[in-house]
């Protein structure tokens, strides 16, 4: 008997160390796992970190421009022109022809055409067109002395940001000027003609050959007015669509193949309804290429499985209380939808769209396939005028070899995010402000 007990007793031991060695190996495997999660969200917050110090270190210089005050005579016998003159006659002067020359008198040991021509490269190659603005303007300008803050060159630009001042190897220096042409920056430098100002001209200007002179104001005109167009059309669309699904459509076979289409549709890769844009709004209907109109009709497209997904959803977190209640007042299914049901879902399918629209704000491929990615210089005013859009932009810029670009590049993208961490933000907003607890 005793025996037994022991054996019992020692069966138990072990019993009780195997029950401790297992827990002690699930508290193991529990705290592995919780490490495991630690390290990838640090990872993640780590590229992401990276990501957005890439982004500021190569974009930051973007949103300066470097200028350079000249003292420039409006000889009215170089020009040609009087105080008196009109716009016509103005614009008919020579001033480019003006510039030059104003620049040889202030630098005489440009002596030969090689370095006459490396001297005016120092400058924008619209100098002489700023000029002649500033003298419709103002025709007082002429036969009086002026100091002008010229727009530097990108190569210039770039040079004086990056590398004057600074003790760098002949790898490490960033400049395509040459020796002559340093030599004058050193003058300007020096007597204190050369400042860096806020570069209005990246928010001012649309896309332009010369990099000092290219700005993002077309391609955010374009979004805006693409974004709209995707807005009026996708949101009345998706919201009865999704009323129709939830509250009225039977529950048949036709309505499941719509609901499994819609959700397979949002899964769909964003170049195939570009394509389907090319094909339906271009070929078929003759549509203009790279128009706000198109951009927005493709959008549209895109978006909408997105909001009646968003929608749906917040249709169906509206409690069957609500529904009831009217239906004990005596309003129709209709009534009961369009007063009760819409209203306390509203905030939900709000969040959605506002998720669907920052979504299409950061689309590139679905554009590109319609033609929105040609050179527009010119301010879009309406959904019909040519257009690019802010992604687009980007696209566009990433592809040009200057180095003055690739600020450019980055600077855009930089606003781009801006705007879409703002929707997201709106999205939450609304989401936590306008949410009600059941």
């Amino acid at each position: 008997m005793t025996d037994q007990i022991i054996a019992e007793s020692d069966a138990r031991v072990v019993a009780a160390e195997r029950r401790a060695a297992t827990l002690k190996k699930r508290k193991a495997a529990e705290k592995r796992f919780q490490w495991f999660g630690r390290i990838s969200i640090g990872f993640g917050i780590a590229c992401v970190l990276f990501l957005f110090t890439d982004i500021v270190s190569k974009g930051a210089s973007a949103f300066t421009q470097t200028y350079v005050d000249v003292e420039i005579t409006f000889d009215a016998d170089t020009l040609g022109l009087s105080p008196q003159s009109t716009e016509e006659e103005i614009r008919a002067a020579s001033f480019g022809s003006f510039f030059k020359k104003s620049l040889r008198a202030k630098y005489p040991e440009a002596s030969d055409r090689r370095q006459k021509r490396q001297l005016y490269a120092l400058f924008t190659s619209d100098m002489p067109l700023i000029l002649r603005d500033m003298v419709i303007a103002d025709p007082s300008l002429i036969g009086q002395t002026t100091t002008v803050s010229m727009i530097a060159d990108d190569d210039f630009d770039t040079y004086y940001k990056h590398s004057y001042g600074k003790n760098l190897s002949a790898e490490d220096k960033v400049s395509r000027l040459n020796e002559f042409q340093e030599g004058i920056v050193d003058d300007l430098v020096e007597s204190g003609a050369v400042e860096r100002k806020f570069n209005s001209i990246l928010f001012s200007n649309s896309d332009s050959r010369e990099p000092e002179l290219a700005g993002i104001r077309g391609a955010v005109v374009g979004s805006i007015l693409t974004l709209l167009v995707t807005l009026v059309l996708s949101f009345p669309i998706a919201v009865a669509t999704a009323i129709y699904l939830e509250e009225f459509a039977p529950k048949n076979k036709i309505t499941d193949f719509i609901e499994v289409n819609i959700n397979n549709l949002a899964a769909v890769p964003s170049v195939i309804f570009g394509l389907l844009g090319l094909a339906v709004f271009i070929n078929f209907f003759g549509m203009p290429r790279s128009v706000p109109l198109v951009g927005g009709f493709v959008l549209t497209l895109m978006t909408l499985p997105t909001i009646i997904i968003s929608s749906r959803a917040a249709i169906k977190a509206v409690p069957p209380s609500i529904r009831e209640a009217a239906y004990g007042m005596g309003a129709s299914k209709v009534q009961t939808v369009i007063h009760h049901v819409l209203p306390l879902a509203m905030p939900g399918m709000l969040t959605g769209t506002i998720i669907g629209m920052a979504q299409a704000l950061g689309e590139t491929a679905p554009l590109l396939m319609i033609g929105m990615v040609a050179f527009i210089v010119d301010t879009p005013t309406g959904i019909t005028d040519p257009a690019t859009v802010l992604p687009v932009q980007i696209f566009l810029w990433s592809d040009s070899p200057e180095r003055a670009f690739v600020e450019k590049t980055s600077a855009a993208i930089m606003v781009l995010l801006t705007f879409l961490i703002c929707m997201n933000s709106l999205a939450v907003w609304l989401r936590k402000r306008l949410e009600r607890r059941w």
